[in-house]
């Protein structure tokens, strides 16, 4: 047994000696080693991996350390839209085939983003698999060619009239007439909108859109729904109603009751409105006999809460003065300490405006932006519907008190507005000298902001440059022409201007908002005509109350 024991342990051991010597002499071969990209090109340019204003038929160059296995690429590389829809391509290669070419066998739509990918599953010919994926975003360019057939610039300007009005007499409440909040309303009307919208009715009769009886039989409807129909809290109306009853909806928890600035900018409307219809007859006298019912109605004094030196912008029936929100400037709101201080029967004095609005001062910028001095405000400026919904009717031309000249400060904010977006700090796609403006409206970031230099998303909304043609009127005919001929394909529609885009993002409103849409087609009037300035500081009592808070100006 020994002897067999040790027979098979010496074959044992030559065999297992003779194996280790075969593997030794043929040993396994070893994986295929990974490889990594190298660089990147896209029409000949290298940017990084996010590029914008890209041709319809761009070069993709990707160069990677290893020979590529051509059989891979077809699993491995993909070009699709923001849809997810894959877009068809041609390859080739260069240096040995280490540098993969790829182009769309289709041109690319503009003004798209489309995401070129490579996965891992890129094969060199020896087997080896890519490092790690790359994802490149391309953005192409905005078509440059004309949407529209040109026209003089008078014309272009009836026409954005023309079609913004359609918001405030197509789609206004069919019960109430008044101004639906946003083209997704339904019944919910807004105060502050139907006053630009009678603005807008104003305009719409001289410029010969309806005629006047239609206009006065509109706003009739509107003074006398107001009148009988709807929930007054000490004479001011709420922010949203009900277009078919009259009632109150509230726009939060606690904003259940009055809303006083909203309230300013739909007297401010109406003023205009009473001043318009001057003639005798029974209809007008009427509508001027209702207006100033709404108008002297006003407590606007009550709005101190218990005789403070201040503003506050809420009262609710439930929960009183809870949302506690002074009305300080600078912002949209001088327009109600203006109308608050010339009431005929509940006005503010002055120490009101000076102490509340003013701040004692603090409204004070003075510092200077992009070369521009800023009289009152935050840095920049900030939102330009600042200079917007005031002054729809306060001519800001050679107006003075003792904190600013304000025809300085509309014209500077909205130098600094457009000279912010030409700088493009945040370097955001699309912002130029024919593309600016930074104001609140909707957005696909955050659902809606006040955008502004210290706000800024990307978003330009057109209703800022085209508002602000007083103040600017080359640099908003520029914006204006771009908005309809270049991108008109995009923004334009039954309403005029949509509200809002993104360029970086690639995104395109297709939401109308009363507060954007009115002053449009307001100020566009106050450029050509002055027609609402006019009528509003031709009011006496308008008049009296801006003296009274020391504001001197040739219309006073």
């Amino acid at each position: 047994m020994k002897i067999i024991s040790l027979y098979s342990l010496f074959i044992f051991s030559a065999v297992v000696g003779s194996c280790h010597k075969e593997s030794a002499n043929n040993p396994e071969p070893p994986p295929p080693s990974s490889f990594a990209f190298n660089s990147l090109k896209i029409d000949g340019v290298f940017k990084g991996f996010t590029y914008f204003n890209v041709s319809k038929q761009p070069v993709i160059k990707l160069n990677f350390q290893a020979k590529l296995s051509q059989t891979s690429i077809a699993s491995s590389v993909s070009i699709r839209d923001n849809a997810g829809v894959s877009v068809p391509y041609i390859t080739s290669f260069e240096n040995q085939d280490s540098t993969l070419i790829i182009k769309p066998s289709i041109s690319l739509n503009f003004i798209t983003k489309y995401v070129v990918d490579v996965s891992t599953a890129l094969q060199s010919v020896g087997g080896g698999a890519l490092q790690s994926a790359i994802s490149v975003t391309l953005t192409t360019a905005i078509d440059s060619t004309d949407k529209f057939t040109r026209v003089t610039d008078d014309a272009l300007l009836t026409l954005i009239q023309k079609q913004t009005f359609k918001y405030f007499w197509d789609f206004g409440h069919p019960t109430s007439g008044m101004a639906r909040e946003r083209n997704t309303s339904g019944d919910v009307v807004t105060t502050g909108g139907t006053g630009f919208g009678i603005m807008s009715m104003l305009v719409g009769i001289e410029r010969g859109f309806i005629a006047r009886a239609d206009g006065l039989s509109r706003i009739s409807t509107i003074t006398s729904f107001l009148k009988n129909n709807c929930t007054r809290y000490h004479g001011a109306f709420s922010h949203w109603i009900n277009g078919s009853s009259g009632a109150t909806i509230p726009f939060g928890t606690k904003d259940d009751g009055a809303d006083v600035v909203e309230t300013a900018y739909l007297m401010e409307g109406l003023l205009c409105a009473r001043q318009y219809f001057n003639r005798t007859d029974a209809t007008e006298t009427n509508l001027r006999t209702d207006i100033n019912t709404l108008w002297n109605a006003v407590e606007w004094n009550w709005f101190r809460q218990n005789n403070q030196n201040v503003l506050y912008w809420h009262w609710s029936p439930v929960y009183n003065w809870d949302m506690n929100m002074p009305i300080h400037g600078w912002d949209e709101a001088l327009i109600t300490y203006v109308l608050a201080a010339s009431s005929p029967n509940y006005s503010i004095p002055k120490v009101v405006y000076d102490n509340g609005w003013a701040n004692n001062g603090a409204i004070k910028n003075g510092n200077t932006y992009y070369g521009y001095t800023l009289p009152l405000g935050p840095p920049n400026g900030g939102p330009l519907f600042f200079e917007h919904y005031s002054f729809v009717c306060i001519n800001p031309n050679h107006l003075t008190d003792a904190y600013a000249d304000y025809q300085t400060q509309t014209i500077n904010h909205s130098k600094i507005n457009y000279s912010y977006c030409v700088d493009n700090p945040l370097t955001y796609n699309g912002y130029s000298s024919e593309c600016w403006g930074l104001t609140a409206s909707d957005d696909n970031i955050s659902g809606y902001s006040a955008h502004a230099p210290g706000n800024d998303l990307g978003i330009i909304s057109p209703t800022a440059a085209i508002s602000s043609l007083p103040y600017t009127p080359t640099e908003s005919m520029n914006a204006l022409r771009f908005f309809y001929y270049k991108l008109g394909d995009k923004i334009w529609g039954n309403y005029g201007f949509t509200d809002a885009f993104n360029l970086t993002n690639i995104w395109f409103a297709n939401s109308y908002l009363a507060i954007d849409q009115g002053p449009e087609i307001v100020m566009i009037e106050n450029y050509r005509t002055g027609l609402l300035w006019n009528l509003f500081m031709s009011c006496p009592e308008v008049k009296t109350g801006m003296k009274n808070l020391g504001f001197q100006s040739s219309n006073l």
